[in-house]
């Protein structure tokens, strides 16, 4: 995990004083808890007419102060609604369903629009999973354009101690931290698979926004200042996204010519101009001469995978969401097969009951995702036992309803018969795409390809570290995640698309907003936007302590410290995940949501 630098508070002092467009504090203002509603047969009628007005006026994610804004996010469409962690890019996916494109087109020109806007995210440096379901033949495909390791990566190739612990940061940043990029060729080839549209009509949006510029906004400032040393470490990373030598401030305008130049090499002839030639070979050799093992031949070697889902059930809906080399998908099911052992509803949505039995699903199945979960090109994976719901119903009746307990993995062997940004897209056909992609770590590697504009990505590190788990680093081999690109159907039809970045914290945060909607009936919109909590893993606290924010009662807060639960405050608003949905409403309109934790933005049409 990186370590923010002494200089971070010199630094923000030095961008606040500096900025004229507004400054970001350390800390968000708190805003009033969401009032929960029930979920409705059609969208506010207000909805649509601000968010006509959003789109004439340029919507922003942060207020005249530069702090985040935590309301507005919404947006309704009968055509299609595009929610992602940008408006610009929102935006363009919106005007790509207006131009007469599918759910498809619009996912693709959205993936290369992050990468201009939210670069410290995603991008053609990184990789990522897509769910796609088409609503002509009911098909459900799994895109996996994860980032592999390169040929020469072997166990052990990160320096550690006698105890294990490693002893620099080569796993996280720099050359050795970098895997094969899997975007361009996951993007094309979803659109020339499923897609409709040429690559010029999808990708000129983003070239433009490259030569042109978008604004920084109060999350974009934040992580330049909390990767404050990142960027200065890298120059040619430092050169795009430092002003004079510091972060850019809230409101000013960020433009990358080169990254427009590489985008249009791509747009005009391909992968090929990506994987081959001199984009390449700036890549190798930026990599390289960070201390990396990436090749020539790693790049041209690159494909994609198609993947089955994995599948579920939750109350009579059925889930669909990504297979190994993601964990998500199936801890997901785990977690909701737990809980429908429960009355959740009847607990009251985050009582200490809920909350409690909320906890201790989540705690088993991710030890269960940590101890089993792999690639399982390399490795075989429990993953019809770690869905089934006798195993499921096996770990409930292990759960105290008046204390908290420690669990281990579970044997979910023997229940075995012969899962960043996220972005959610549906079209009126009922088309839905979900895609969750990501360069890992904020700016990732730190390395960008002289010339050409794009942050590499820094997915070795996650892999272990340690030699003989089943996620150890080998060659060609995909690193564990815990994207979620989430669908969920009832009878066939479509209900939700949903997903989010946030590394351990993407399962959690899109278990408890599906179970928002399916048990407590709430809209898309207070699903996710409601009080949320973690538990089970993450690298800031213990598997058994809840992060939980501030927003929920005191009460139940202190309650589940009585239960014996360790309790991390993390204040109102965690900083994600950041979840990212689309709903089809009983009567065919379209509504998304989007998450006030970060930038996220729904756009309709």
């Amino acid at each position: 995990m990186r370590k923010r630098s002494l200089a971070l508070l010199l630094t923000a002092a030095l961008v606040t004083s500096m900025s004229v467009t507004g400054c970001q504090k350390a800390a968000p203002t708190a805003t009033e808890a969401v009032t929960e509603s029930a979920v409705q047969t059609q969208a506010p009628e207000e909805t649509e007419a601000e968010t006509e007005k959003a789109e004439e006026e340029g919507w922003k994610p942060y207020d005249e102060n530069g702090q985040i804004k935590r309301d507005d996010r919404d947006g309704n469409g009968k055509n299609g609604v595009v929610s992602t962690g940008k408006y610009e890019a929102s935006k363009i996916g919106a005007d790509i369903i207006e131009a007469g494109g599918n759910a498809v087109d619009a996912a693709v020109a959205v993936g290369f629009a992050l990468g201009v806007c939210e670069p410290q995210s995603s991008g053609i440096g990184g990789g990522g999973f897509m769910l796609i379901h088409s609503a002509d033949t009911g098909e459900n495909v799994f895109v996996d354009f994860r980032e592999p390791a390169p040929a020469k990566a072997e166990p052990g190739m990160w320096p550690v101690d006698e105890e294990g612990e490693l002893t620099d940061d080569t796993k996280w940043l720099g050359g050795p931290s970098v895997g094969v990029p899997g975007e361009v060729k996951g993007l094309l080839y979803a659109l020339d698979t499923y897609g409709t549209m040429t690559r010029e009509q999808v990708m000129n949006p983003s070239i433009k926004m490259a030569e042109e510029g978008y604004e920084v906004s109060a999350v974009l400032n934040r992580d330049m200042m909390e990767e404050f040393e990142v960027l200065t470490r890298f120059k040619a990373c430092g050169d795009i996204y430092l002003k004079d030598g510091y972060p850019y401030s809230v409101g000013d305008v960020i433009k990358n010519p080169d990254l427009a130049k590489t985008l249009t090499m791509i747009r005009d002839n391909g992968a090929d101009a990506f994987y081959k030639g001199e984009v390449a070979e700036a890549m190798v050799k930026a990599v390289q001469e960070s201390g990396g093992i990436l090749t020539m031949e790693d790049l041209a070697g690159y494909d994609i995978k198609l993947r089955t889902p994995v599948s579920g059930t939750y109350r009579g809906y059925e889930i669909l969401s990504s297979p190994p080399p993601s964990s998500g998908g199936t801890t997901i099911v785990e977690i909701l097969n737990i809980l429908e052992n429960f009355d959740v509803k009847g607990m009251g949505h985050n009582s200490k009951e809920h909350l409690h039995v909320l906890t201790e699903a989540m705690k088993m199945a991710y030890k269960d995702r940590g101890f089993f979960a792999a690639d399982t090109d390399f490795i075989e994976v429990p993953l019809t036992g770690m869905a089934s719901k006798e195993y499921a119903k096996e770990l409930a009746s292990q759960i105290d309803l008046e204390k908290a307990q420690v669990f281990e993995h579970g044997d979910a062997w023997a229940y075995e018969s012969p899962q960043t940004t996220h972005y959610s897209i549906m079209d009126k056909q009922g088309n839905i795409v979900a895609v969750t992609k990501t360069v890992n770590y904020v700016f990732g590697s730190g390395i960008v390809p002289e010339g050409y504009g794009f942050i590499m990505n820094d997915e070795m590190d996650d892999f272990d570290a340690e030699v003989g788990t089943a996620n150890e680093v080998q060659p060609g081999k995909r690193p564990m995640s815990s994207m979620s690109p989430t669908i969920i159907l009832k009878d066939g039809k479509p209900v939700m698309t949903i997903g989010a970045p946030g590394s351990q914290r993407i399962i959690s945060g899109v278990a408890q907003v599906i179970s928002n909607v399916i048990d407590f009936d709430m809209d898309i919109q207070d699903a996710i936007s409601a009080p949320r909590i973690h538990a089970g893993s993450d690298w800031t606290t213990s598997d058994e302590t809840i992060m939980i924010e501030t927003r929920i009662d005191k009460n139940v807060i202190e309650g589940l410290k009585a239960m014996g639960h360790p309790v991390l405050e993390t204040g109102d608003w965690m900083d994600y995940p950041c979840v990212q949905a689309v709903e089809m409403l009983p009567d065919g309109t379209l509504r998304g949501g989007a998450d006030p934790r970060r930038d996220g933005k729904a756009v309709g049409y």
